[in-house]
């Protein structure tokens, strides 16, 4: 039997980002552990240093699984994740098939934030 490949989330995790100096009321650690245990295999979360979104802090990605990446999903990031309703809403997207296969709901397209591009030069 093959399992369908699921998403990856990547969480902030460095200088904003799970910061207590900034977020003294959120448990980042507690978000974190929240999120691992509501998308098991095939969903992956993973945690990253500064994503250079300082500002919108708590940042978590979402990548599509590869089957919408290759059909042209491309990955949604959300800022201010600083509440359990909001990991909620995140990870009940994911289960659903999150980028490119399930419809964004709502009540998350008001944490959607467009990352920084990287300038050329």
């Amino acid at each position: 039997m093959t399992v369908a490949p699921g998403c990856l989330v990547t969480v902030c995790r460095d200088c904003c980002c799970g910061s207590t100096r900034k977020h003294p009321a959120v448990d980042h650690d507690a978000q974190l552990r929240r999120l691992r245990a509501a998308l098991p295999a095939p969903h992956r979360v993973r945690v990253s240093a500064c994503l250079d979104l300082c500002a919108q802090s708590n940042l978590v990605v979402v990548h599509p699984a590869p089957p919408a990446r290759r059909a042209g999903a491309r990955p949604v990031w959300f800022g201010l994740v600083l509440h359990d309703s909001v990991v909620d809403d995140i990870t009940d997207w994911v289960r659903a098939g999150g980028p490119g296969v399930a419809p964004l709901p709502v009540a998350l397209e008001l944490s959607v934030v467009t990352p920084m591009l990287p300038t050329g030069g």
